[in-house]
């Protein structure tokens, strides 16, 4: 069986002011590292509901090229009303008890997990025990060498302390944005030190191999040990931001799973999501020029 990079999780309609479109974080990064890697090589895992919604869902992930495993299940495709700022920064409001909340793990996803390269998951869809407990169970389920990122992605009040911690014992990479750094510390009532300290001290304390911190128009970091890479955010004309930091993750992913040194993976990853911030939606076309591995 061929290893896959999972996004693993939610699968959903993001409702923009202009239309519908297909979202979630983890098809989000699956999407774009098979652009790197090639569709075949990735797959989004989710769980749909017996509606219109799973029917168009799954017209467009075939649309997109991506390879997906998503059961059905008595609970409705998921959505999220997004509304955006000036600055085509969104906010959303996520609807609860639906499908992504409730996705069983089945005998092929067992599958997938033991023949899995990397996985990517995060916190939202472990808001729900059912869920969660599939995610568990997968990672369990892969290799040693599998890498195992969490994009924790803390939205409204969907996560806790005992979830997230966690997720920081299952992961070996840890994707973080400068918000959900200073949230997490007054979760786990940390000392007030700068954002690098912050990060270093997540690294050790969870035995990390990478750190990956965005810092919106502030740049972004990654920490591999006692290394660190900085890259600068480039200034574009913003279309919006939805589905930016899923293509900075999957980048990134594709490029250290084909070789490359962190520090070239990151710079991949920054020119990536920039682009993606100048298209609408989360998964648009990434230019060829922008795929040289």
């Amino acid at each position: 069986m061929k290893r896959y990079i999972v996004g693993l999780g939610e699968v959903l309609w993001d409702m923009l002011p202009e239309g519908k479109k297909i979202g979630g974080a983890p098809a989000n990064f699956a999407y774009h590292a098979g652009q790197f890697l090639g569709s075949g090589a990735t797959i989004a895992i989710s769980a749909v509901g017996k509606d219109s919604l799973a029917e168009e869902t799954i017209d467009n992930l075939k649309k997109n090229s991506l390879n997906f495993l998503l059961p059905e299940v008595d609970y409705p495709t998921g959505t999220v009303q997004v509304t955006l700022d000036n600055y085509g920064v969104p906010t959303y409001d996520i609807k609860e008890n639906v499908a992504w909340d409730n996705i069983p793990l089945t005998d092929e996803m067992k599958e997938i997990a033991k023949n899995s390269r990397a996985v990517c998951f995060g916190s939202l869809a472990q808001r729900n025990i059912v869920s969660r407990n599939t995610i568990h169970k997968f990672l369990e389920l892969t290799p040693k060498d599998c890498l195992k990122i969490f994009d924790i992605n803390l939205r409204q009040n969907f996560y806790t302390k005992e979830v997230i911690e966690e997720s920081f014992k299952r992961c070996n990479i840890l994707k973080i944005n400068d918000e959900e750094l200073v949230q997490i510390g007054r979760i786990f009532g940390s000392k007030d030190l700068n954002l690098k300290d912050d990060c270093r001290n997540l690294l050790k304390t969870y035995n990390l191999d990478m750190l990956i911190l965005t810092c919106g128009v502030n740049g972004s970091y990654v920490f591999s040990g006692n290394e660190m890479s900085f890259q600068e955010t480039p200034q574009v004309n913003v279309a919006d931001t939805v589905g930016a930091g899923d293509s900075f993750t999957g980048t990134f992913c594709a490029n250290i799973l084909s070789g490359k040194d962190f520090r070239d993976a990151h710079a991949s990853a920054v020119t990536v999501s920039a682009y993606v911030c100048t298209q609408k939606g989360a998964m648009p076309k990434i230019p060829n020029e922008l795929k040289v591995m």
